[in-house]
């Protein structure tokens, strides 16, 4: 990864898939949305499969456990076994596994993928506050989760049990549109007793400790569509990054990225795995990129030129982050966006 501050999406003359070992990839945004396949994610996966790229599947999502996660991959064609599945309730079990004795009793906020894992840890799941826990565990347990269950968590939080949470992401992509997610639902319990869980799940530390352990990548790619999760875990873990356009993240977001939010690339969705990435030029006052020149004005962000949309936005990120610096760009993008369809 590079060091400083970045101030441009960076180029590169490989295809990613050559340039990287690794690939490490979120599920939700990225592969799929509401259970179905994004377009161009499976041929694209195979295809950097075949090349030799390992593929490896993060989510924070904590929901299913990592072989209902594999399976539901193969039904879309993707092939995966649930030794390439990472979740965030791995590694919440593992961060509670830490603290708490073998055997412990653990109350379970959440779906099935929690209970498994904190199996695997030799720790115990528990479903009331009145069962003695001695670590209350939450995490995304679907649209089906009752308000009974925040309640039970709220009990044994007020009482001094010790809180974690799997991830606390405030929003999921769903096939329907963006929907609550477990950070969402972590508010509720915050709200209730005022107290602060420990957090697992990206762009924490114990995800990325998590993630390497269990794949062995050397030179890992960090694959996602969300800056505040995604983006930032590869920040912590001084990875490279691709940002896909494929789910929460839209073209003002990115253009007002703080440093820790700026991906190394930037593409249009899991078809930047075979490809290399463009060059972006310094062109007078501005950044070149294709047929496009981005500069920053007094009060927004001007774009020249004709091309590719993405080249587009990938010039505008340059002319951003520059003005930026250490910062959030405040600069108006919007009619450069607009004239790129973004």
């Amino acid at each position: 990864m590079s060091q400083g501050v970045r101030t441009r999406p960076e180029g590169s003359g490989q295809a990613l898939s050559e340039a990287y070992d690794t690939a490490l990839l979120d599920l939700d945004g990225v592969v799929y949305a509401g259970g179905d396949a994004i377009a161009h994610a499976v041929e694209s996966l195979a295809a950097a499969r075949e090349g030799g790229m390992r593929l490896a599947y993060v989510t924070n999502n904590a929901l299913r456990p990592p072989d209902a996660v594999a399976g539901h991959l193969g039904e879309l064609g993707v092939p995966a076994g649930a030794e390439d599945v990472i979740t965030s309730a791995q590694a919440v079990a593992r961060l509670i596994g830490e603290q708490v004795p073998a055997g412990a009793r653990v109350l379970v906020i959440g779906g099935e993928g929690l209970r498994v894992a904190l199996r695997e840890r030799g720790l115990t799941p528990v479903e009331s506050a009145d069962d003695d826990p001695v670590a209350v565990v939450q995490g995304y347990g679907g649209p089906d989760l009752t308000w009974s269950r925040f309640a039970e968590a709220s009990y044994a939080v007020a009482r001094g049990v010790p809180w974690f949470a799997s991830n606390t992401d405030l929003t999921i992509p769903s096939g329907r549109g963006i929907a609550p997610g477990n950070g969402a639902a972590v508010e509720v319990v915050r709200i209730a007793t005022g107290k602060e869980p420990q957090v697992a799940g990206k762009p924490l530390p114990p995800m990325h400790k998590e993630t390497i352990i269990r794949t062995g990548a050397e030179r890992p790619l960090v694959v996602g569509d969300r800056l505040d999760t995604d983006i930032e875990g590869a920040f912590n873990g001084e990875v490279d990054s691709l940002l896909v356009l494929t789910g929460v993240t839209d073209g003002p977001q990115l253009l007002a990225a703080p440093p820790r939010h700026r991906p190394t690339y930037v593409d249009a969705d899991l078809r930047g795995l075979l490809t290399g990435q463009p060059e972006i030029t310094e062109e007078g006052r501005g950044f070149g990129c294709g047929g496009w020149t981005a500069t920053a004005g007094a009060d927004r962000l001007e774009l020249d030129g004709d091309g590719a949309a993405l080249d587009g936005l990938r010039a505008l990120c340059a002319a951003a982050w520059t003005a930026a610096g250490d910062g959030s760009c405040t600069l108006d993008g919007g009619k450069a966006l607009a004239r790129l369809g973004l």
